[in-house]
């Protein structure tokens, strides 16, 4: 799961929903929709496509083992999911296995390309949806929840079709030795929330507690060579559940993208991100350095990704927000491309793409149809741009709608991570989604 997931983390543990009227549900819905029409944005599922999802769904086990023949049994190797407590699917499992002369990183993603394909009403239908579009406590799927949710969520103890990003890392470097992507048929032990992770980091009694030691081993060392390599790290504060997925998604991301340009030769759905000029990386530089309490430790000007990491590490709690914001306002956007020429600037990738998301990102969709039917769409150029596009318009109507929640007197933040309910003046529930009642 990538940053943009972890920003949606849902309800969190222990807090109740926030409590709306239904005039300020009624005020919500109306802003929804005139976003929705406004940016093309499509919130209901045609019927073709929901009857198609329904039937993908039926005789699920013995597709799976009539699969078998053909993929690779995975299901007696040790893997489990981490994700947000209010995550609806699971799409992406980790197993991981200390060798002696390296690390060995599985990463399974959910295979939905093999319910998902350019001949489907689905496929057709994310096309035009782009990605999913995350709002506080309200979603708009790119595929629909009938399938995502069930047959496409790696849930504990059922098999599942996965594809899985194999490698073998160097035990030193950390580089890859091997990577082998294939089809596969998992069994996840356990689905644990970030804050059950954290709690199997600590209790040496607990299930899966080596493996996610070793898991937090392996991802540290990850993060911190990738800072060093000059990766920006806009986030240094992240606990040590989020790191371990973070890490483990971009190292398979990786792979994939390395396997695809360098071994086979083929255009795919590339992340590229191009560089601040020099005048706007000094602008954004000067203004952290002039921020109370936060300096640039001397040794870390040769790069200005370096720079600002080490600003983030040593300043205070209340300025992180004021870095961040000084660097992404010279940050160019990123963008997909079929050609991975420029490669991706803050990750400071010669090559990168996007895999480990095939439920909620259509260039994550198009790569595993790639990967697997080593087969390049002919309109890859438009769906590259298709795809840009539909993300640069969800989170334009991200922001548009959170500064909506704040004109109303609503903290979107509070909203997106304890979820949303609709109460009428005597304290009752009326909607436990946060939507206008239905009228009697």
């Amino acid at each position: 799961m990538t940053n943009d997931a972890q920003a949606q983390a849902g309800t969190a543990e222990g807090q109740g929903p926030v409590e709306i009227s239904p005039a300020e549900a009624g005020q919500l819905q109306e802003k929804r929709e005139e976003l929705f029409e406004e940016f093309e944005i499509r919130d209901a599922f045609p019927p073709e496509v929901l009857r198609e999802a329904r039937d993908r769904t039926e005789d699920v086990q013995q597709e799976i083992e009539d699969e078998l023949d053909e993929r690779r049994d995975l299901r007696e190797l040790t893997a489990w999911t981490t994700d947000p407590i209010d995550a609806q699917d699971f799409d992406d499992a980790i197993s991981v296995r200390e060798e002696e002369d390296g690390y060995r990183l599985w990463v399974h993603i959910a295979d939905v390309t093999h319910y998902v394909h350019p001949d489907s009403a689905m496929w057709e239908e994310a096309v035009q949806r782009g990605n999913t579009v995350y709002l506080p406590a309200y979603t708009i799927h790119m595929l629909p929840p009938t399938l995502a949710e069930t047959v496409c969520s790696l849930v504990p103890e059922e098999d599942r079709l996965a594809h899985t990003v194999e490698m073998e890392l160097d035990a030193e470097t950390l580089s890859f030795e091997t990577i082998d992507i294939y089809k596969s048929v998992i069994r996840s032990d356990e689905r644990l929330t970030y804050s059950q992770c954290e709690n199997r980091l600590e209790d040496p009694e607990a299930p899966l507690h080596e493996e996610n030691v070793l898991a937090f081993e392996l991802a540290d060392r990850m993060h911190e060579q990738r800072k060093e390599d000059g990766s920006l790290v806009l986030n240094p504060r992240r606990d040590r559940a989020h790191t371990i997925i973070e890490e483990c998604m971009l190292k398979a991301n990786k792979a994939v993208t390395h396997e695809l340009m360098w071994n086979r030769g083929v255009e795919a759905m590339y992340r590229v991100h191009p560089q601040p000029t020099p005048d706007q990386w000094n602008d954004a530089l000067r203004e952290i350095q002039e921020l109370d309490g936060v300096s640039i430790p001397s040794d870390k000007w040769d790069d200005p990704r370096k720079a600002v990491n080490g600003a983030l590490e040593n300043a205070p709690d209340r300025m992180l927000s004021k870095i961040q914001r000084a660097v992404l306002k010279v940050m160019p956007r990123a963008k997909y491309m079929n050609d991975p020429f420029g490669g991706h600037h803050a990750l400071n990738f010669d090559i990168y793409g996007h895999f480990t998301s095939p439920i909620r990102r259509l260039s994550d969709l198009i790569n595993h149809w790639i990967v697997h039917e080593n087969d390049v769409p002919e309109d890859l150029i438009e769906l590259c741009d298709r795809a840009s596009d539909r993300q640069k318009d969800g989170e334009t109507v991200e922001r548009l709608y959170k500064g909506f929640m704040e004109e109303i007197g609503l903290d979107p933040y509070a909203v997106n991570n304890r979820g949303v309910v609709t109460v009428d003046d005597d304290g009752n529930v009326v909607n436990d989604e946060g939507l206008p009642p239905e009228d009697d």
